[in-house]
Formats: C-alpha cells, structure tokens, sequence
C-alpha cells in the first residue's frame, strides 16, 4: 500500500515530518490492519512499530469518530502509566486535525472520573491491563462496536501477571474485533495466545531498525501483502 492510499490527514502529517517512505513493519503490516486481519507485528526498538500501530488504527478509523457512538472502537493495552501518556502524545500528533477522541486510563487515576469520562466517549482508549479490567466489570466501558484490540510493547506480558488480564478480556469483544500485537519478540507468552484468540493471525518480522528515523526504501507496491 503506498502513501496516496493513506487517509489524507495521515498523509499529511507524514509529509509534515518529512516522512517520504515506509519502514519495513510499516509496509508489510499496515495492509493486514486495514484489510481486518489479527497480526502479530515483531520488530526491535527502533523499527517504526509504534508510527506503524498509528497509522494502521486511524486508517482503520477513517480518522473520524462515529456520529452518535460513545463506544471505544481502537483499544491499546500498554504496560504502565508512562506507556500510556507517551502513547498518547504520539496519537495527538496524528489526530489534532479529527474529531477522534484519544483518551488515556490508568491505576494511578481517580477510578470514578475515569469511569465517567469513558462513559460519555471516546474512540481510542489507551489503557493499563487492570485499569481496562476494572472499567469492563464495573460497567463502564462496552466493547461490543470495537474493531481493534492491540497490545504495544507486548514484551511486557512476559513478565508479569497481565497476560491473564489481557486474556479475559479478548474473550469480551465482538467478532468483527480484530487483534493486534506489536512486540520486540515473539515471547512465548504472546505465541500462546494463538490458541486463544490469535489463531489465523498473521505474523510480521523485522529484524532492524532503521537508521535514519522513517525515511527509507520506498514500497514495491507489486509485491505487498
């Protein structure tokens, strides 16, 4: 997929950063979030993951809220509370110029005000595991218009109780929800979830970063997924 496929406010802001052409990741797995295929995106730090999950959720989105729906339809699990701002400014540097509304929940936040401001809308929610846990069971979060469900940095599962967390809650979306999954590796934590929820799934590797942030070899179009 070229950039001309790109909305036009991706495309945008691409341009603005000076961004002519596709990271690796970006290529190969930009394709399968828009076309509705769970994907496991494997690359180390550096790698474009992070500008890949962006700019495949809002093309998903059509970078516009949906008129009348409140519901979350883009939900990211991130492992902590500095995960969850860092992501969000990144998000805000795409999505200034829509209507989307990106919002961000944690542990460390008033459960009650988060619960009230998820409950009058959002489109992207960018959450911690048992912030996400908490908000479902609680009745203040439904999932049933979601199209997207992703783990960032899925690395962090393997290293502590929020697999489980993650687990339960993939078994609560629709099945038009698909998944999404951006690791440094494929930790076996993550391949688990094949039997669960991953199955079909595609997988997506890079093996480098890129050495100048971006801007590298422009996509054979010809050859793309």
């Amino acid at each position: 997929m070229s950039f001309k496929k790109l909305h036009p406010i991706i495309k945008n802001v691409l341009e603005s950063k000076n961004i002519l052409s596709y990271a690796p990741i970006q290529k190969k797995i930009i394709p399968f979030i828009k076309s509705g295929s769970s994907v496991y995106g494997i690359g180390p730090k550096g790698s474009g993951k992070t500008t890949a999950l962006i700019m495949g959720v809002l093309q998903k989105l059509k970078c516009e809220a949906v008129e009348d729906e409140d519901s979350p339809r883009a939900i990211i699990v991130v492992k902590d509370k500095q995960a969850t701002w860092d992501l969000a400014e990144r998000f805000e540097e795409f999505t200034k110029h829509t209507n989307l509304r990106v919002y961000k929940a944690y542990q460390e936040f008033d459960l009650e005000k988060q619960r009230e401001q998820v409950y009058h809308g959002v489109d992207i929610l960018i959450v911690t595991p048992k912030r996400l846990n908490k908000l479902y069971y609680q009745n203040s979060l439904h999932m049933g218009e979601m199209l997207l469900f992703c783990v960032y940095d899925a690395d962090f599962l393997n290293r502590n109780e929020y697999h489980n967390d993650v687990l339960r809650m993939s078994e609560s979306v629709s099945s038009k929800c698909k998944f999404v999954i951006m690791s440094e590796t494929y930790n076996k934590k993550i391949a688990n979830y094949q039997e669960a929820f991953m199955y079909n799934s595609a997988y997506v590797e890079v093996k480098k970063a890129i050495e100048i942030p971006e801007v590298i070899i422009e996509p054979n179009t010809d050859s793309e997924a």
